[in-house]
């Protein structure tokens, strides 16, 4: 069978969806990217075997006559490259191809992988957001969900059919290269890591006053971010005023990395304050290599931490509060730490191993197969 994986970004597709294409590949499917192209659509083609087919996408924002436009452009590809099943990503694919899909006669099966701005914000965007959901949903075969908050949000607004609906545990993670290190080690000092885009609803704002209110307390502490600068939308910082924070000299900004893992091993805990997300899989990562976390209390982030067990839950949008839970972990005795960072191990081996994301894809492409030859 022909499997195209649509998303907003090339970059998304490798580094969130990389182990998808290869057990699609193992199972004897062709795989299909279909994308905006960036810096990481030939590694696409090159490295893993995919064909890759651009698509013109413009991710933020909703003007109804681009958003036409690009159900046209995404009916006309799914017209040319007649995939067997589309699995789509993000909330353009979810929405726009769904609609492209339903035209063209081609299975779809979505991924809610967070709810982004429009579900964070109240506006008419989000309003709008919401009867284009409930009309696309109509016609996936299946919708998965990364957390139990964002299915109930959907059902409870009649977005979509629950029978539809499935959970994931996010994306999963690869327990296997993401692991602990041999022995236990601290920092001194000690070392904060925050991954994420540079975005306010990602909690970078916060995180700068925890960092300044971290470091006061105990001077020397090394508080860093990794992560790409996005202007777009308006949902960003913009580039003059993070430049403006980081000569505060509270955060060392590491840029971006295609080594994680690296980075990741280095810290002693690893921080997100988003305001809501789906699963983050830099949090998965983090447990997987026994890395304690601290956390919003908010859907998508909650699901990754128990409360201090494998790592500490903070409140949203409240620096003070995200600060003492930094200050919470740095304080604990060596040995607590590394207990903290053995629960979050044994939590990703248990619910979060890539290995049931695998299965319920494969699964529902077997099922779409089953379904297509049966009317052939």
């Amino acid at each position: 069978m022909r499997v195209a994986i649509v998303i907003n970004t090339a970059w998304n597709i490798w580094n969130f969806r990389r182990s998808l294409v290869r057990a699609l590949q193992e199972a004897g499917h062709e795989v299909l990217a279909i994308a905006p192209p960036d810096a990481y659509s030939a590694r696409l083609e090159t490295e893993l075997g995919c064909r890759f087919v651009p698509i013109l996408m413009e991710n933020k924002g909703t003007n109804p006559l681009q958003d036409a436009a690009l159900t046209r452009r995404f009916y006309r590809i799914y017209r040319r490259e007649r995939p067997d099943v589309v699995l789509q990503y993000t909330i353009k694919p979810n929405i726009y191809g769904t609609i492209a899909a339903r035209l063209a006669g081609i299975p779809s099966v979505n991924n809610v992988s967070g709810l982004g701005t429009v579900f964070i914000v109240k506006n008419l965007v989000s309003t709008v957001a919401l009867g284009l959901y409930r009309f696309a949903f109509q016609f996936p075969k299946r919708v998965f969900f990364q957390n139990g908050d964002d299915r109930q949000l959907f059902l409870e607004n009649r977005l979509v059919a629950a029978a539809k609906t499935d959970l994931l545990p996010g994306s999963g993670v690869d327990i296997n290269r993401f692991r602990p290190a041999a022995e236990f080690h601290r920092n001194t000092p000690f070392v904060f890591l925050m991954i994420a885009r540079v975005l306010y609803e990602k909690g970078v704002e916060e995180y700068f006053e925890a960092a300044r209110l971290v470091r006061e307390a105990v001077p020397g502490t090394r508080v860093q971010l990794l992560g790409g600068v996005d202007e777009s939308g308006g949902v960003g910082v913009k580039r003059a005023l993070f430049e403006e924070w980081l000569q505060a000299g509270n955060v060392e900004y590491l840029g971006t990395s295609d080594d994680v893992a690296a980075l990741i091993r280095e810290a002693d805990c690893v921080v997100l304050p988003s305001y809501r997300e789906g699963t983050p899989k830099t949090l998965l990562e983090a447990a997987a290599m026994g890395k304690p976390i601290v956390t919003t209390d908010v859907p998508g982030c909650r699901e990754t931490v128990v409360d201090g067990e494998n790592g500490l839950l903070c409140q949203v949008r409240d620096a003070p509060d995200l600060a003492a839970k930094m200050l919470q972990v740095l304080r604990l005795p060596a040995a607590d730490l590394d207990q903290m960072g053995r629960a979050g191990r044994q939590l990703a081996e248990t619910k979060f191993d890539e290995q049931i994301v695998l299965n319920k894809y494969l699964a529902v492409v077997a099922e779409v197969a089953t379904s297509r030859s049966g009317r052939g």
